[in-house]
C-alpha cells in the first residue's frame, strides 16, 4: 500500500461540517461522524449493477456488494463522493451535481447517502478498479437475498434491499 493519508471532513450531530478533519483509520472522538455514499445502478429490466469485492481487499473479502460505496474525503459534497466512487471503482461518469440521495441512512459514526439511479450500463465497457473491484454483473432482488443467505453477499438487512428495489423508481416511502 501507499502512504496516502485520506482525510476525511467532521460533522456535527445536525450534519454541519465543523473545520476539523478526521484521519481515516483513527478512532472517532464522541460526537464526530463522517459521510459515506452508497450508488446503486439499476437497468430498465430492475436488476442492480453489483461488484465482487477482491479478495485481499481489508473487510469483506470476495464478497459481493451494492454498486459503489465508499466515504467522502475532505472537501466532497455528498454528490461529488458518489461520482468519484463510481468513477473510480467502476469507471462510471455520471453527472449528479443535481441529484439528491434517495436515502440518508445514519450508522454508528456517520451519514450513508444512498442514490439509486437507473442508468444502462454495458459491463463491457465498465473500467474496474484493480485494489478494489473483481467482478460485476446485473442481478434481481432474488438474487441478492438468496446471495447474502448463502454468505456470498455483504450481509444487508433484506429490508434494505427490498427497499432500495422498490424506492428505485420513486422518492418517499409513500407508494404512488
Amino acid at each position: 500500500m501507499d502512504d496516502f493519508v485520506e482525510l476525511w471532513d467532521v460533522y456535527d450531530i445536525n450534519r454541519i461540517k465543523t473545520k476539523r478533519m478526521w484521519v481515516r483509520g483513527e478512532k472517532p472522538r464522541p460526537g464526530d461522524w463522517h459521510l459515506v455514499i452508497h450508488v446503486c445502478i439499476f437497468n430498465s429490466s430492475g436488476e442492480m449493477l453489483i461488484q465482487q469485492r477482491q479478495p485481499f481487499k481489508e473487510g469483506w473479502p470476495n464478497m459481493w456488494d451494492l454498486t459503489v460505496g465508499g466515504s467522502a474525503i475532505a472537501g466532497d459534497t455528498s454528490q461529488i463522493a458518489a461520482q468519484r466512487e463510481l468513477y473510480e471503482e467502476i469507471g462510471l461518469q455520471l453527472d449528479l451535481q443535481q441529484i439528491r440521495p434517495h436515502l440518508t441512512i445514519n450508522f454508528e459514526n456517520g451519514f450513508d447517502d444512498i442514490y439509486l439511479i437507473e442508468e444502462n450500463v454495458q459491463l463491457h465497457k465498465l473500467t474496474l478498479q484493480y485494489e478494489e473491484v473483481q467482478n460485476v454483473k446485473w442481478a434481481s432482488k432474488q438474487e441478492i437475498l438468496t446471495m447474502i443467505k448463502n454468505g456470498e453477499f455483504i450481509p444487508y438487512y433484506e429490508s434494505l434491499i427490498q427497499l432500495l428495489f422498490d424506492s428505485r423508481k420513486q422518492r418517499g416511502t409513500i407508494r404512488m
